[in-house]
């Protein structure tokens, strides 16, 4: 058997690379500074054992020590190897020295390289303890790059949040749910973020949908209802008007002020017509011409009924033997009183649409799903200072009316308006929580209601009566029933 393995004529590029590294290893390397410090250890235990004599008895003593007794000079070792690395050990006799993170890139044909991508820093070290280059790694196909898991939970998943435990290690943490607007669309968050403002989170959390564009349309049920309602109303009061023109000349439309009535009949008629105003996609102009006709027209219907209810007291106070007030019962107090609400009513929108007036305007924030396209009333004082008036304007009618409903049965209407007046400020007492506590196109839709229901009850209490009496009953239409009654 031939012991001898090497002919001395080897050549080290004939090696297969796979098994015989050229370039200084990990391993060489450790053995490199391992010999070094041993070598520095020993250096140190034979100066310190020197004394004088001669050189051989120096060697004798060297050679007389014990294995044990070198390890109080390894722990004292401190030096730079040849590639300037401090080589120490600290007071456990434990090197301190770094790390280096070795990426093993295997090939096809079994074959393999190393790449650095990171290192662990000394302790001692004034720099970053860890590094690593993420983008360097290199993982094999068939190797599964799933992050490991922490020592304590799970990730934290999309539409979730981590904080950190105390007192337990950094990769340790709870999970909570992203509050209401904010989602998190990648695991492990610290933190979750609000949507833009036109989207919206969806129910995970993790992903921002688009909002919709909300406002009450022709298109849609409620609006479509709505109206329905208002053409309605509209032909109920064309067809009332009607019949009070073609029997203008009966008792029951002269002795209820016959063109007080016409106003009253035609101010509904706008009123209902106004609220399809309020309906479709808000504009500048619309915005204005909506809540003008609605203050200026409304304005109108309860200073006509203000207007019916004095002329019925005055015409009463007149027909008493000595009154006074004969004179006052003429037509042109109905007019006054008409002008006087009227303008009064005017300067109020002149000083709104001067100071703030309503405009086109979106809100992105009321509702969490919708983008609302509104009519923004520009100054609420003035908006509610508008609807004051109007009921002022009705307390004063249903007062007077209320006191009046005592008198002879041929004045009548005072009753019909004291009812009249109360479904009206019914409703719009009812109309100021209701329409505060609502949002979008169903605060609008609100609005439209409180018109609707208010006038149809003007329209049903006042003139219902008179229109069963023409229609259903033309024989107390007469003159000398009237004065029988």
């Amino acid at each position: 058997m031939n012991e001898d393995i090497c002919t001395g004529k080897e050549n080290l590029s004939q090696l297969p690379g796979s098994i015989f590294e050229m370039s200084m290893t990990s391993h060489s390397y450790s053995i490199y500074n391992a010999v070094h410090v041993v070598a520095e250890a020993l250096h140190a235990m034979f100066s310190s054992t020197a004394k004088k004599g001669a050189r051989r008895d120096k060697q004798r003593q060297l050679l007389n020590q014990q294995t044990w007794q070198l390890h109080h000079y390894l722990r004292s070792v401190s030096f730079n190897n040849s590639v300037g690395e401090m080589l120490s050990f600290n007071f456990r006799g434990e090197l301190i020295a770094g790390f280096d993170i070795i990426n093993w890139i295997t090939f096809p044909n079994q074959s393999f390289l190393r790449v650095k991508v990171g290192r662990v820093a000394p302790p001692n070290a004034p720099d970053k303890v860890f590094t690593i280059s993420e983008d360097a790694i290199q993982w094999p196909k068939a190797f599964n790059q799933v992050l490991p898991l922490s020592m304590c939970n799970e990730h934290c998943k999309s539409g979730y949040s981590r904080t950190k435990i105390e007192g337990k290690p950094f990769c340790c943490h709870n999970c909570h749910q992203c509050p209401e607007g904010k989602i998190s669309h990648v695991k492990n968050l610290d933190d979750c973020f609000p949507c833009p403002e036109d989207q919206y989170p969806n129910k995970d959390q993790n992903l921002c949908l688009p909002k919709n564009i909300s406002f009450l349309s022709f298109e849609e049920p409620l609006g479509i209802t709505l109206t329905i309602l208002s053409l309605l109303f509209c032909f109920l009061t064309a067809l009332v008007l009607h019949l009070f023109i073609k029997h203008r000349e009966t008792p029951i439309v002269k002795a209820n002020n016959r063109n007080l009535s016409y106003v009253l009949l035609i101010s509904l008629l706008l009123l209902f017509l106004s609220t399809l105003l309020f309906i479709g996609q808000p504009r500048k102009l619309m915005c204005l011409i909506r809540q003008t006709a609605f203050g200026i027209i409304f304005s109108i219907a309860v200073s006509s009924i203000l207007a019916k209810t004095i002329i019925v007291v005055l015409a009463f106070m007149a027909t008493t033997p000595g009154g006074r007030m004969r004179r006052w019962s003429r037509k042109h107090m109905a007019n006054c009183i008409l002008l006087f609400c009227c303008f009064t009513q005017a300067l109020i929108y002149s000083w709104w649409l001067v100071s703030a007036p309503p405009f086109p305007d979106v809100d992105m924030h009321s509702l969490m799903k919708e983008i609302i396209l509104e009519c923004n009333v520009g100054s609420v004082t003035m908006f509610y200072i508008v609807l004051g008036f109007l009921g002022f304007l009705a307390i004063i009618s249903f007062t007077v009316a209320f006191l009046a409903r005592n008198l002879p049965d041929s004045f009548n209407e005072a009753k019909f308006i004291t009812f009249s007046m109360l479904v009206f400020c019914s409703v719009w007492v009812s109309f100021v929580p209701t329409y505060l506590s609502t949002k979008g196109k169903y605060m609008v839709a609100v609005e439209i209601f409180s018109i609707l229901a208010s006038s149809a009850g003007l329209l049903l209490c006042i003139f219902s009566p008179k229109c069963y009496i023409i229609v259903v009953r033309p024989e107390l239409n007469s003159r000398k029933h009237l004065r029988r009654r």
